[in-house]
């Protein structure tokens, strides 16, 4: 057991637990980058790992009643048989070095669709695209009906990505029914998606203990790391904001993404400076635009002026300067500043104020 697997499994579960970010995507390729695991064992050392954690963070959600189970149910139905058949998709791509290659690509591609489900979450966020969520309590399973061939075909996708790769069940699967589901929850969607996990991953895992490949050092270091990181990321992240860690969490899984792919260093290095200096001022303009003229006036900010900045100048490098300036002063300020005019118009009305969105 490697003391470095360990520490490398605290920080993840660390992020996972803040962050709701899917650990396969986060912990395969450091075994692989890093520590200079197979990309075989890799995989299957993780799903192991991940089917001992799982059931950590789902007690947490049931007991705390944020867990759809008619959704459960649907998921698993597409995302378990699924994921055993991309275990047999894994063990068929080859043997030996063409094996580990393949796989390598396949989680390659895996990650940038995790990455790019990132982005997308946090530009739905921006933007106010969600409804306005239902209530937890009770009667939350009825209140929101179950669109069955949709969630089936979410698990099956879920399931065969987890099977080959061991990345899908928190990155992607979590968006998609974001999109399919507008009027639940943050919280309910990241419940139900852990709970429908554990049998989707616990599926994966059996299968990979079959086939072989498993490294049982590799994974009780992971478990041993990882199981105290997801529970103090999840305590930490009901005290403090992630806003900015989730960009970040997207720029590293888009790196290692394409060196998995085979990118040399100075090929990955101009590639991601572009990915920087597009991707910030495009992130503040969406965020910028999806607030109230009247938040921008209240905080004593420009708002055409300010978005024209960061649009125009981006191909120039000003847009990404002033989206850098947005974020670190501006928003916070137009934030705060929503934040007080509703307060104020729930003092004036007679019923309570919509709450507004500041995260």
């Amino acid at each position: 057991m490697s003391l470095s697997i360990v520490i490398a499994g605290l920080i993840v579960g660390l992020l996972v637990g803040m962050t709701g970010a899917g650990g396969g995507a986060l912990m395969t390729p450091i075994l692989i980058l890093l520590f200079g695991v197979t990309p075989s064992s890799a995989v299957s050392s993780d799903i192991v790992a991940s089917a001992i954690m799982k059931p950590f963070g789902g007690a947490v959600h049931f007991r705390k009643g944020t867990v759809h189970m008619g959704l459960v149910a649907w998921l698993c139905l597409g995302s378990v048989p699924a994921a055993f058949a991309g275990v047999f998709i894994d063990h068929a791509l080859g043997s030996g070095k063409a094996m580990q290659t393949n796989i390598e690509y396949a989680m390659g591609a895996a990650i940038i669709l995790a990455a790019a489900a990132m982005i997308v979450r946090m530009l739905m966020d921006s933007a106010g695209w969600r409804k306005t969520p239902e209530d937890d309590g009770e009667g939350g399973d009825a209140k929101v009906p179950v669109k069955r061939l949709l969630t089936v075909a979410i698990g099956v996708f879920g399931g065969l990505l987890v099977g080959i790769t061991s990345v899908g069940a928190g990155s992607l699967m979590i968006v998609l029914l974001m999109i399919v589901y507008p009027q639940m929850s943050m919280r309910r969607l990241v419940g139900t998606d852990i709970v429908q996990s554990i049998p989707l991953v616990g599926s994966a895992a059996i299968g990979h203990a079959l086939f072989g490949g498993l490294q049982f050092g590799v994974t009780a270091a992971i478990a041993l790391g990882g199981i105290p990181g997801v529970l103090a990321g999840s305590w930490l992240s009901s005290r403090a904001s992630n806003f900015l860690l989730r960009p970040i969490l997207a720029f590293v899984l888009t790196a290692s993404a394409l060196k998995l792919l085979g990118l040399t260093a100075t090929q990955l290095a101009v590639t991601m400076l572009i990915v920087a200096l597009v991707g910030l001022p495009v992130w503040a303009f969406i965020d910028g635009w999806g607030r109230p003229e009247a938040a921008w006036s209240a905080a004593g900010i420009r708002r055409r002026h300010t978005l024209t900045l960061v649009g125009a100048g981006a191909p120039v490098g000003v847009g990404f300067v002033t989206a850098a300036l947005y974020f670190g002063r501006l928003r916070p300020r137009i934030v705060r500043a929503a934040g007080e005019d509703v307060a104020a118009a729930g003092e004036l009305a007679a019923e309570p104020p919509t709450r507004a969105r500041v995260g």
